[in-house]
């Protein structure tokens, strides 16, 4: 089994990377689903055919599905949400705030995931391809598993008479369908899918490209988070690179072909220093291409011939990179980011800190990172290589002083 979850900025063709991927998978012999996170939906455009809350046939061996994260919600935890509101209000809050509080955050995200999983432990698809909502829903949805099972856990802390009041009013209310005994079990579904979403054999995330300053930028801070919590990222996807580019080395693009028209010759220009700056700023991932075809990417064909431009006779769904683009290590107090750059020689290390961007330069090799908050607040304090990797540290800021006790009327 394995899950390949796409994500990136909205409008870099995240969906028909998905599709053009669960596509090859399924000419290659196995059982595929594409399934769409994204609340607004254009999986089915893509593949030309319509799609609903259920897994549909596309093709031999693909299937597609939409998953109605909305309905889903309202269905199974509409009438827990309500419950929950009115037991806050006997506490005293009003009306308006405790309606607030009563929904669970990142519960259309945890079903979303949820839905993956359950198809994964059914058991009925080799291949499961998510085309995901753009970044920042991503990388919420994510760290969803964390945060929900935190808000779960407050919720059952108010004591065992709030829990017995609430079940027995859910009980009489609802003596077909009582969610709040479904609470424990779905923390257990959330801690197996944990497991899941960070097992390297079986889960990968790619993030998808175009040669555009805020799309790389974008891209590198998922990166980043997705590091932080231990997701394993295995490939990057750039798409719609104009023609005539061509890399001469690692971190150097040439335009071979420059077109005769002055305006696209200057984005062959501008593509050639981003598509640069991606291979090294996304070092050691290894990097896909996918240039613009003459046809809408929309329909069967035109995606089994973007499939082949990005992977050729490749498997799609094998695992690409084994191991940590980068890692946050605990050193006492101390954080230290480590990033495996095991071609450069020891050189002395030049840092430079601006709010949460961080510029590398060791020689004539210069990268930029954008780091997590945690780092993000922090100084960089030093720099050394240990075995192929460059560690940087980042000790705790200094405590904010007291404030002063005022003098004491005369």
């Amino acid at each position: 089994m394995r899950i390949i979850l796409y994500l990136g900025k909205g409008g870099v063709g995240k969906t028909t990377i998905a599709a053009a991927t669960g596509l090859r998978c399924a000419e290659l012999g196995h059982r595929t689903l594409v399934v769409s996170t994204d609340i607004a939906h254009s999986l089915a455009d893509s593949l030309d055919h319509p799609l609903g809350n259920e897994p549909t046939p596309v093709a031999p061996n693909l299937y597609a599905q939409e998953i109605n994260v909305v309905e889903e919600v309202r269905e199974h935890w509409g009438k827990l949400q309500g419950y929950l509101g009115h037991l806050l209000q006997r506490r005293g809050m009003g009306k308006a705030i405790a309606e607030e509080l009563s929904i669970i955050p990142g519960m259309e995200e945890v079903v979303s995931l949820l839905h993956i999983q359950a198809h994964a432990e059914q058991g009925r698809f080799d291949r499961i391809i998510v085309d995901a909502a753009p970044t920042g829903e991503t990388m919420r949805l994510l760290t969803m598993p964390e945060s929900f099972q935190w808000y779960v856990e407050r919720f059952y802390n108010w004591g065992d008479t709030a829990i017995r009041w609430t079940g027995g009013i859910l009980r009489r209310l609802m003596p077909d369908k009582d969610p709040l005994a479904k609470l424990p079990r779905l923390v257990e579904d959330v801690n197996r899918l944990r497991e899941v979403l960070t097992d390297p054999q079986t889960t990968s995330y790619r993030v998808v490209l175009n040669p555009e300053r805020m799309v790389i930028r974008e891209g590198a801070r998922a990166v980043s988070y997705l590091a932080l919590f231990g997701y394993p990222v295995d490939a990057v996807v750039v798409n719609r690179i104009l023609p005539g580019l061509v890399s001469r080395a690692p971190g150097q693009v040439e335009v071979a072909q420059p077109s005769q028209d002055p305006y696209l010759a200057g984005l062959q220009t501008i593509q050639a220093r981003y598509l640069a700056e991606i291979e090294r700023d996304f070092y050691p991932l290894p990097i896909f291409r996918a240039g613009w075809l003459e046809q809408e990417v929309v329909g069967l064909d035109a995606l089994h011939e973007l499939a082949q431009a990005i992977y050729g006779p490749a498997d799609p769904a094998q695992v690409f990179f084994h191991g940590p683009t980068q890692e946050i290590l605990e050193e006492g107090d101390d954080l230290v980011l480590v990033l495996p750059l095991p071609h450069l020689e020891l050189e002395k290390v030049r840092l430079t800190k601006r709010g949460d961007e961080l510029f590398i330069t060791v020689g004539n090799f210069k990268r930029e990172l954008l780091l997590p908050g945690v780092l993000a607040q922090r100084p960089a304090a030093d720099a050394t290589f240990v075995d192929g990797a460059l560690r940087i540290r980042f000790p705790a800021p200094e405590p904010l002083p007291a404030p002063e006790e005022a003098a004491p009327s005369p």
